[in-house]
């Protein structure tokens, strides 16, 4: 990869753990989230109209992973009411690529080589590392974890499907945005029309997280297409490290040398994974 290459993914790093440290700090979730979906589901629809819609045989891909960002949303929600920033994101981040290799290996006979295997056997062992102990997760914040990271996952694969047969990428990302109008529905439905107003710091963060993970989405896509995928997809992951860090200086959590050396772990399991 070049250094422009290089910094450009480590910026969607920055940006993607960014957002998630906003989300986590938020007083109440549900309404920066609903907010944070208004802003990428009204670009979304905005381009999507402007564009048109995907060919045919991506719908049901766009409609699929719509679907379950709105799960994976869902899931960030639970995971943060509990848990650390720098304890849970590494978790969901890190378990997606070894569920996506566990995934090809069951279901498409894809066996993951040596250094995928001892990816997978890494991030275990950091996300163990990060659930037990004194300062270990419960039960149910890890299990919220474990499920956003197979959202990720699940997404990730039926993206990457859905937009080989899109025969536009950008018509087919809008359309799956789109779906995140229905966080902000559903405020509104279930707290009347005044939900989704709030003071205009509170409004300017929120709107500012959903543009982050546009951007941040974005990054990574252009990245693919200007270097190789693997090693794109396993610099990705320092976002865990990035995390841990907004996490000590933003949200003011434990930075312990353990949580730092899982999140390392986790990290470099990945980038493993993504390689082998």
């Amino acid at each position: 990869m070049t250094p422009a290459v290089v910094a450009l993914v480590l910026f969607a790093a920055l940006l993607h753990a960014g957002w998630n440290t906003l989300l986590r700090g938020g007083a109440d979730r549900l309404w920066t989230m609903s907010v944070m979906n208004l802003a990428v589901g009204g670009l979304g629809l905005a381009v999507a109209l402007a564009v048109g819609l995907p060919a045919a045989a991506s719908w049901p891909y766009a409609v699929a992973s719509g679907l379950i960002h709105i799960t994976y949303n869902a899931l960030l929600i639970v995971t943060y009411r509990t848990g650390d920033l720098g304890q849970t994101y590494p978790i969901a981040r890190g378990a997606s690529p070894a569920l996506v290799a566990l995934g090809a290996g069951v279901f498409a006979s894809e066996v993951p080589g040596t250094v995928g295997a001892v990816g997978i056997a890494l991030v275990s062992a950091g996300i163990l590392s990060l659930s037990l102990g004194k300062a270990g997760l419960s039960r149910g914040t890890v299990l919220a974890a474990l499920g956003t990271a197979a959202t990720i996952a699940a997404y990730t694969l039926i993206d990457g499907i859905g937009v080989r047969l899109s025969g536009d990428w950008v018509a087919y990302t809008a359309a799956m945005f789109t779906f995140h109008l229905a966080f902000p529905l559903w405020l509104l439905l279930t707290r009347g029309p005044a939900a989704l107003g709030g003071t205009p710091a509170a409004l300017a963060r929120a709107v500012g997280g959903g543009a982050a993970s546009l951007m941040a989405y974005a990054a990574v896509i252009w990245a693919m297409r200007l270097g190789a995928m693997g090693p794109v997809s396993a610099l990705r992951e320092t976002s865990v490290v990035f995390a841990a860090l907004l996490g000590r200086f933003v949200l003011k959590e434990r930075l312990t040398a353990g949580r730092i050396v899982a999140c390392l772990v986790i990290a470099a399991g990945a980038a493993m994974i993504g390689h082998g």
